[in-house]
């Protein structure tokens, strides 16, 4: 049989006192006030790296394109001619399907292109989370030139 000590002490042990919950909470908070901020500005990140990889994607498709048919689809033409045969002149002879559909940048707009671009033979490009020419940060114009 137990002793009465023992019995008081078995009791004394059930849970956490009020100040051992609040210390692990004032340490939540801490912890989330620090580590919040640095996830908050993880996802531009990741759209940013998301657009340079389909921009890198697109730019070989569209170098595939070329190799097949002498030329790279004009800018009426545009990247739907990776996707679906041109009808419009330079009709190509050689077309193959290069891409599923028409991708659009990760803010939901289509990625731009001309040919010939400013920057090269091709410009691939999107202007950002803004939408508008320049800008910094989720906001600044990428394109395959700038890509590193």
């Amino acid at each position: 049989m137990k002793t009465l000590m023992q019995q008081q002490k078995i009791k004394r042990q059930k849970g956490f006192t009020l100040i051992e919950l609040m210390v692990v909470v004032v340490i939540l908070a801490v912890l989330a006030g620090l580590v919040v901020p640095n996830l908050m500005d993880r996802p531009d990140e990741a759209r940013i790296v998301k657009a340079k990889q389909d921009i890198s994607a697109i730019s070989s498709a569209l170098k595939l394109y070329k190799l097949d048919n002498f030329n790279y689809p004009t800018t009426d033409q545009g990247l739907e001619a990776l996707v679906n045969q041109p009808s419009e002149e330079p009709v190509p002879k050689n077309w193959k399907n290069l891409l599923d559909n028409v991708p659009v940048d990760p803010w939901g707009n289509p990625y731009l292109y001309l040919s010939p671009g400013e920057h090269g033979d091709f410009d691939l490009f999107t202007y950002g989370a803004d939408g508008i020419d320049g800008g910094e940060g989720i906001n600044a114009t990428i394109g395959q030139w700038n890509i590193k």
